[in-house]
């Protein structure tokens, strides 16, 4: 996946990622977490944002603490170069998770100060990606979506619906968001695919 993006930004510049998907439970957040584990693998730093300050995940998912994240960053009196960056063992990756859920998820994405969150974060690493909560279910996603460089849409196989995957497409096109791609999660393996490289073929 990682690979494909590398090429996707080819002629555009991809430093900033949003991973979403249509509805909940479809897959998003692992699939975000693996890919920054994946990018991280080398040389290149990778910040792994929680940014579904509804159902955070990350830090259960890197068994990391969730006392201080990025709702902290909108706090009075929070000094602009403080980001409570946690480091992910024998990788490039650090996690900025959520911290504690604020009561108007919305407003602080939609904030000002959300933009000056993310020019600190792109100083400090060559790739930030985004865990957003699903896009057809709160407007969350798509106010960060006009933030940052591209999207990636997550669907699952036998769950998610296309109706769902139509109307996720449309939010993202009137904030103009540039959908990178999708990933499908759970599909089924097709064994017909794996004769082409096959001894007999």
């Amino acid at each position: 996946m990682s690979i494909n993006l590398e090429f996707a930004a080819v002629d555009r510049p991809l430093r900033s990622l949003l991973v979403t998907s249509p509805a909940p439970d479809e897959g998003k957040s692992v699939a975000i977490a693996n890919l920054a584990v994946a990018m991280g693998d080398g040389d290149r730093s990778v910040i792994l944002v929680d940014a579904d300050l509804r159902r955070p995940s990350q830090h259960e998912l890197f068994g990391l603490t969730n006392e201080r994240g990025l709702s902290d960053l909108f706090r009075g009196g929070t000094a602009s170069g403080d980001l409570p960056l946690q480091n992910v063992p024998n990788t490039s990756v650090r996690v900025l998770t959520s911290g504690p859920l604020p009561p108007i998820a919305g407003q602080l994405l939609a904030a000002r100060r959300m933009d000056e969150v993310i020019a600190q974060l792109l100083e400090q690493a060559d790739m930030v990606l985004f865990d957003a909560p699903p896009i057809v279910a709160v407007t969350d996603a798509s106010l960060l979506a006009s933030k940052v460089d591209g999207v990636l849409l997550v669907v699952k196989a036998n769950c998610t619906r296309r109706d769902h995957v139509r109307a996720a497409k449309d939010r993202l096109d009137k904030v103009n968001a540039w959908v990178v791609g999708s990933v499908l999660l759970d599909a089924p393996y097709d064994r017909s695919l794996g004769e082409y490289y096959s001894d007999n073929g």
